[in-house]
């Protein structure tokens, strides 16, 4: 899959694409729908397909100080993009020149223009443009003066309930990964570099691979079961603590230890699926206390994980 940019040229096989436009972080049930649609279109009008989406964030921009909150990382992005059928990833870098772009200049300037789009297919509820000027009827009527077809895909539910980014954060925050999950179809995974600690647990017979969470939305805290896939795509089951270790040097960390598994992960990107909250982080009086509740969390584990 091609990674592209919205302000360098767009390779000429890709002109006349359909693009699935939105921000898709996380990539749930509606937005699956949204890139669904146009790779559906794709395929019946014999076009490319682009998602696109925006990193940093538009929050970032004009909030700087908003608490990490990213679902999703690009490379994520980029790969569930590309399991969805989609031919390139379309990346809009925000910042003050595309927060400036009236919704007229993003239709006519970029869409039309630049990247020569036949058709964008966004969610109802998409918004763009200086002051968010523009929607899916600006979209759609602005769109049809540019020949770009415009359409958009409702939302979806879930018990009732329209999926959003917003309620998966919210279920991770509280505690919640199976609600995640159900959104998502998929766990919540951080995926980062595994650093080096420092070595407490190996020490008492529990090693762990460390990592640092970045821009990702911090869950509850406190320790779950997850599965860990590596670089080489191994994927082993295993228990972690995410939060600040109670019972050492505070420090925000994500500790995973994987079962069964002998090596050195140092310098390797791995990715840890959240996929059962178990208890809150804890501080216990001593450390033979703390060795017993891993014990106890590693068998639990096994047992969801079964």
């Amino acid at each position: 899959m091609k990674r592209l940019f919205h302000d360098q040229p767009i390779p000429e096989e890709l002109r006349g694409a359909i693009i699935a436009l939105g921000n898709f972080d996380g990539f749930h049930l509606g937005h699956q729908a949204v890139v669904g649609r146009a790779v559906q279109r794709g395929a019946h009008e014999r076009r490319p397909v682009i998602v696109a989406t925006f990193d940093p964030h538009p929050v970032r921009h004009f909030k700087p100080d908003t608490p990490p909150f990213r679902l999703t990382t690009l490379d994520q992005r980029e790969e569930l993009f590309m399991h969805a059928g989609a031919d390139a990833m379309m990346v809009f870098k925000f910042g003050a020149e595309l927060a400036s772009t009236t919704a007229e200049d993003f239709i006519s300037g970029l869409l039309a223009k630049r990247f020569g789009a036949a058709g964008v297919v966004t969610g109802e509820d998409f918004t763009f443009g200086k002051g968010r000027g523009g929607n899916a009827d600006v979209l759609r009527e602005l769109g049809a003066e540019c020949g770009i077809g415009a359409e958009t895909v409702a939302p979806v539910l879930l018990g009732g309930q329209r999926i959003s980014s917003g309620r998966i954060r919210e279920a991770l925050q509280a505690g919640d990964p199976h609600a995640a999950t159900q959104q998502l179809t998929r766990p919540f995974a951080i995926r980062a570099e595994v650093i080096h600690g420092d070595k407490r647990g190996t020490d008492f017979g529990w090693p762990t691979a460390n990592m640092k969470l970045g821009p990702y939305l911090r869950p509850a805290y406190g320790v779950y079961a997850v599965r860990v896939r590596l670089p080489d795509e191994r994927e082993y089951d295993g228990v972690a603590n995410l939060g600040h270790r109670p019972m050492f040097e505070p420090e925000e960390l994500l500790e995973a230890h994987l079962f069964d598994f002998s090596g050195d992960l140092y310098g390797q990107q791995v990715e840890v699926a959240l996929h059962h909250y178990l208890r809150p982080e804890a501080k216990f009086d001593n450390i033979d206390e703390l060795v017993a509740q891993i014990g106890r969390d590693a068998a639990q584990t096994k047992e969801l994980l079964a």
